[in-house]
């Protein structure tokens, strides 16, 4: 029988996911289809329910949905429960896990940008969705004393700052009023910036202008390609790295929750290159609803951005 694996999200028209995760099924002889399914949020419990039967190896879930979807699943990794996002779904028979890859891929992404320097201690994070989620909490396992999340709407950074309360009991997290002084104040005394909101798939938008951003930032943004808050930051002297290499490692550690097996990482690397030079933006699809105002989360690895 040929399994099935399904992105669940709303939309997924342009998913990137599909194109590396067939391609490593392919390679590695395993019958199986990934498809993608573009539910909306009052869908969602029967696309869950559905993924119970036997013809199932799991799901990836994106936008809108990473949130919605934990008290659906039966069982929570560390990474989800902590994070309070589910972008991975595994079988134990009927039973459904849920799993947080992005946390995984962010910190691969998180360790490239670095380098070979000491990992810095201050952070901004602008969003409040799934794939800003999985920033903070892969920021606090990572040893970060002061993380400030900017969000257009604050009363979600209010509340992601709330969920992180206890793990987060030992260092500085706060939310902050949407104000381009206030952004340009913390930019002033921090090392990282991490871009986890939409606002970047249209090549003439970014989050902030660039005058804002000081030299000598470390600014990743979860959108892959070379937006123009990449570009501005390189323009001011700063180390830039999109959300390719996140995406890619997500999807790694996805694929091998799914079948056991090590995932041909060079060989999904290039079918990713390959979709985005076919002209595929995203790696979830167009964001949702009113997810793409500014400080608003893609993602969510992938999160438009990357993390599924």
């Amino acid at each position: 029988m040929t399994r099935r694996v399904v992105l669940i999200g709303h939309p997924v028209a342009h998913s990137l996911s599909g194109a590396m995760q067939q391609a490593a099924f392919d390679e590695l002889g395993i019958d199986a289809t990934y498809e993608l399914w573009d539910r909306r949020p009052i869908e969602l419990a029967d696309a869950i329910a559905e993924l119970r039967t036997d013809e199932f190896l799991g799901a990836n879930v994106t936008i809108p949905h990473k949130e919605r979807v934990v008290p659906m699943v039966d069982r929570q990794t560390e990474e989800a429960h902590a994070t309070g996002a589910v972008n991975t779904i595994t079988k134990d028979g009927k039973k459904l896990i849920g799993h947080n890859t992005d946390v995984g891929g962010l910190k691969v992404a998180l360790d490239r940008l670095v380098g070979r320097q000491k990992m810095p201690r201050h952070a901004v994070v602008l969003g409040a969705g799934g794939g800003a989620r999985a920033v903070v909490y892969g920021l606090i396992t990572e040893g970060f004393q002061r993380i400030v999340i900017f969000n257009r709407h604050l009363h979600r950074a209010e509340g992601l700052v709330r969920h992180f309360a206890k793990s987060a009991s030992h260092m500085e997290l706060r939310a902050m009023p949407w104000h381009e002084s206030v952004i340009e104040a913390e930019l002033s005394k921090t090392k990282v910036l991490v871009n986890a909101t939409a606002v970047g798939l249209n090549p003439d938008e970014t989050p902030i202008p660039g005058e804002l951003l000081p030299p000598d930032l470390l600014v990743l943004d979860l959108i892959y390609g070379q937006t123009r808050l990449l570009k501005d930051a390189k323009s001011a002297g700063s180390t830039v790295q999109n959300g390719e290499l996140m995406l890619l490692h997500q999807g790694a550690a996805a694929f091998t929750l799914w079948t056991g097996l090590a995932a041909p990482l060079e060989l999904m690397q290039q079918r990713l290159e390959e979709a985005r030079a076919g002209g595929i933006r995203s790696a979830e699809g167009e964001p949702a609803g009113d997810e793409p105002s500014a400080g608003d989360s893609a993602s969510g690895p992938s999160g438009a951005a990357a993390g599924t």
